[in-house]
């Protein structure tokens, strides 16, 4: 059953069949041909898939994404970033980056930062001379950061998905998240002085003061939703819960851009992707459930331990098979099928499963930006209305900037880690360098 569930999946993909229905149509396949007096279980494992209390706050927060651009939040936060560093040569692209390292503390969703703040700086990177191509894949990339700075859906499931707190995954990607965001930063700055773009980036550009001032209301969100996560007065998903409700405070009673009339529209289209996310989720569960059941993961994790003689080499092969499963995978399904495989056996070569939450998270997240099934591609072509062709080559050296980063992340354990053993006091982590330690009995 196990090649019949693996070649099923595959041909779905190569014939472009949703991956959900690729992924659960493989698992009722092998199902019916080897044990068909269980199908019963189909419906049964899927409900069990999407029957867990902290996969609530994916809905909500996506609802919070939606409502806030709707409600004036995102371009308030669009002008407060330019404020700061929009006076530089490029500063628009800088701001595009810093816009959504603020706008992904609230949303958690890379798809909706990239609808939301795209719509406002895609039209005006374009207005001050930057190629469509560009501009697009800046923003696809910057994007991204919605998934790694806390909240953040993917780390939602994979703290689901392999029993790990989702309160230190939270804590944990902080500063990933700001590093990922500086050094964006830093390289479209350099990027811009040397190709003699965004001189004049910073026409009308607002007084810090006054942007400040106006986006108020919009810079308390985070404040409130990760404060009240961190100070223990909520949980992640009390906190979605929480950020719906200020979206909808702010957007109809004090910035007043959001009206009754805009609330369905925002519903119809929170609740199309909250069924897409879970519909994937469910099918990816009951996928799950038959490779455990045949023994695939325990398999895979006695390979690894055979061929992967230390933590260094098992790292480097797992983001090797990471980067290019999240080319053909979406982010949400890869983890959840993933993490309960490969967490056991980072934990056998002394990797902390936070710190390697961090890294599956940053690796399958850069799926998002790389063909042929990238969602951020898809959805910042979709904004800019160019074809994808346009954004591949403006593409790759955000790729490679990504990559630099999540080696950073990867071998210096204390950049995800130092933020949580004091939130949490913790002892400090051992970075995963050296021997494997010995598994099983001695």
């Amino acid at each position: 059953m196990p090649l019949t569930l693996l070649i099923t999946m595959l041909l779905g993909f190569a014939f472009s069949i949703s991956i959900a229905i690729s992924i659960g149509g493989s698992a009722i396949l092998g199902l019916a041909l080897f044990d068909s007096g269980k199908l019963i279980l189909v419906p049964k494992e899927m409900f069990s898939a999407i029957d867990k209390f902290p996969l609530a706050a994916i809905p909500f927060f996506i609802l919070a994404g939606n409502l806030m651009e709707t409600g004036g939040i995102s371009r308030r936060l669009v002008n407060f970033a330019k404020s700061l560093v929009g006076g530089v040569q490029g500063g628009l692209p800088m701001t595009c980056v810093l816009t959504c390292m603020i706008f992904a503390a609230v949303s958690g969703s890379s798809v909706a930062t990239t609808f939301a703040i795209g719509a406002i700086l895609i039209p005006a990177l374009v207005k001050h001379g930057y190629p469509a191509g560009y501009a697009a894949s800046l923003q696809a990339t910057s994007a991204e950061l919605g998934v790694v700075i806390p909240p953040s859906i993917p780390m939602i499931l994979f703290g689901v998905a392999a029993e790990v707190s989702i309160g230190e995954l939270f804590i944990a990607g902080v500063v990933p998240g700001l590093l990922i965001g500086g050094v964006l930063m830093l390289f479209v700055h350099l990027w811009c002085r040397f190709k003699g773009l965004g001189k004049n980036d910073g026409d009308g550009r607002l007084p810090v003061g006054r942007a400040t001032l106006e986006a108020g209301w919009a810079l308390l969100m985070p404040v409130i939703i990760l404060g009240g996560i961190y100070g223990g007065v909520f949980t992640p998903t009390e906190a979605s819960v929480v950020a719906v409700f200020y979206a909808l405070l702010v957007g109809l009673g004090i910035h007043r851009e959001l009206g009754f009339k805009d609330l369905m529209p925002v519903l119809r289209k929170s609740v199309i992707s909250s069924a897409v996310i879970m519909f994937i989720i469910a099918n990816a569960g009951l996928f799950a459930f038959l490779i455990t059941r045949a023994g695939i993961p325990d398999a895979i994790g006695l390979w690894l331990k055979d061929v992967l003689q230390s933590p260094l080499w098992f790292l480097l092969g797992v983001n090797a098979a990471l980067f290019v499963i999240g080319m053909f995978i979406e982010t949400s399904a890869a983890i959840i099928v993933l993490a309960p495989i490969l967490v056991p056996v980072a934990v056998h070569f002394g990797v902390d499963p936070v710190h390697f939450g961090m890294i599956m998270v940053v690796n399958l997240a850069m799926g998002m930006i790389t063909p042929p099934f990238g969602v951020n591609l898809f959805a910042a072509a979709t904004v800019a209305r160019i074809s994808l062709d346009r954004m591949i080559a403006h593409l790759l050296p955000f790729v490679l900037v990504i990559i630099g980063c999540l080696a950073v992340i990867t071998y210096f354990p204390s950049v995800s880690l130092t933020l949580r053993d004091i939130v949490f006091d913790k002892a400090p982590a051992v970075a995963p360098i050296g021997p494997a330690p010995a598994i099983g009995p001695q």
